[in-house]
C-alpha cells in the first residue's frame, strides 16, 4: 500500500503546543487516506503491531524487564474501548495487562491516589493498557472540586516525577488523549439509548458530565501542557472518526515497540539436540 503517513505519527500527533479549542476533533493528521485506505491500512499495520508485541512478550519471559503501557484518556465515548477491543485485541492476551479505572473503591481511598496505579503496572514483558489513569486525579477531580486546588495543582510535578521513574525502570509510555466533539458525543450517547445491547454502556451521569465541556477541555489544555514530557509526552489523537483514531493508536504502539529493537530471543537449549531426541519419540 502507498505511503499514506505524511510526516511520522509521532510528529502528527505530538501535544506540543497544541491548544484543545483549536483541534478539528474529525481531523486526520498527518494522513493522506481516506476511510477505505485507512481501514485496510489498520487490517496490515495491527498484524505488524501483534508480531512486535509478541516479541515483547517473547523477551519478558526470557529475562528482559522492559514493558510498554498504553495511557488512554477521553471523556466518555471518545473510543477508549473500541481501541481495547479491535486494536490491543489484535495481539496476544497472554502478553496483556489490561486495567480500567474508575471511581475509587473504599480500599482505594484508603491510600495515595498513585497506590492503584502502582498496582495495575504491567509486568516485564508485557503491553499495558489503562483506560483512564492517574490523570483522573487531576481531570475529574479539578472539574468537580473533590480536592482543593493546591492539592491538585502540586499532582502535575508528582505526576511527572512518577512517569520518570517508571521510564527509568524501563517501562515505555505511550498516553493519548483521545478528543470527540460535543455533537459527536451526543451521536453516540444517543446510539447507546437506541440499542438494548448497548444499555449497559449509558448511565445518567454522562449526561450530566456534557454540562461541565468547558471545566473539563480547560482541565485537559492544563494536563497537556503540563505532563508532556521528553521522557513521556502526550500524543492527541481526534477521535470523531472512529477509525482513525484506532489507526493512529497502533501506529503509535508499533512506533514505541519499534524503538525496543526487539528480536527473538535466543534458545535456552541446543536445538539440534532436542530435534534428534523428537525424532525418537
Amino acid at each position: 500500500m502507498a505511503k499514506l503517513w505524511a510526516v511520522a505519527v509521532t510528529d502528527a500527533l505530538k501535544a506540543d503546543g497544541l491548544r484543545i479549542a483549536e483541534l478539528d476533533t474529525s481531523g486526520l493528521p498527518g494522513f493522506t487516506g481516506d476511510k477505505l485506505s485507512g481501514t485496510a491500512l489498520l487490517a496490515e499495520r495491527v498484524l505488524v503491531l501483534s508480531d512486535l508485541q509478541e516479541k515483547l512478550y517473547a523477551n519478558g519471559r526470557s529475562g528482559d524487564r522492559r514493558s510498554v503501557l498504553l495511557v488512554l484518556q477521553g471523556m466518555d465515548t471518545a473510543g477508549k474501548g473500541g481501541i481495547v477491543r479491535h486494536v490491543i485485541g489484535s495481539v496476544d492476551p497472554q502478553g496483556v495487562d489490561h486495567a480500567a479505572f474508575g471511581v475509587p473503591t473504599a480500599e482505594e481511598k484508603r491510600h495515595h491516589y498513585l497506590w492503584r496505579i502502582r498496582e495495575a503496572l504491567p509486568r516485564a514483558g508485557q503491553l499495558g493498557v489503562f483506560d483512564r489513569s492517574h490523570y483522573e486525579d487531576v481531570l475529574v477531580v479539578r472539574v468537580h472540586n473533590l480536592v482543593s486546588r493546591t492539592v491538585w495543582e502540586s499532582r502535575y510535578d508528582e505526576i511527572n516525577a512518577f512517569e520518570r521513574e517508571l521510564a527509568d525502570e524501563g517501562i515505555t509510555l505511550v498516553k493519548v488523549a483521545l478528543f470527540v466533539s460535543l455533537d459527536e458525543q451526543k451521536r453516540r450517547l444517543a446510539a447507546r439509548l437506541e440499542r438494548p445491547n448497548k444499555y449497559w454502556k449509558f448511565t445518567p451521569a454522562d449526561l450530566d458530565e456534557r454540562a461541565f465541556w468547558p471545566a473539563y477541555h480547560e482541565a485537559y489544555q492544563a494536563m497537556l501542557d503540563r505532563t508532556c514530557t521528553e521522557h513521556a509526552p502526550w500524543y492527541v489523537v481526534p477521535a470523531d472518526r472512529k477509525w482513525f483514531a484506532r489507526l493512529a493508536v497502533t501506529e503509535l504502539l508499533i512506533d514505541a515497540l519499534g524503538r525496543l529493537d526487539l528480536d527473538w530471543p535466543p534458545p535456552k537449549f541446543d536445538v539440534e539436540e532436542q530435534q534428534r531426541r523428537l525424532t525418537q519419540l
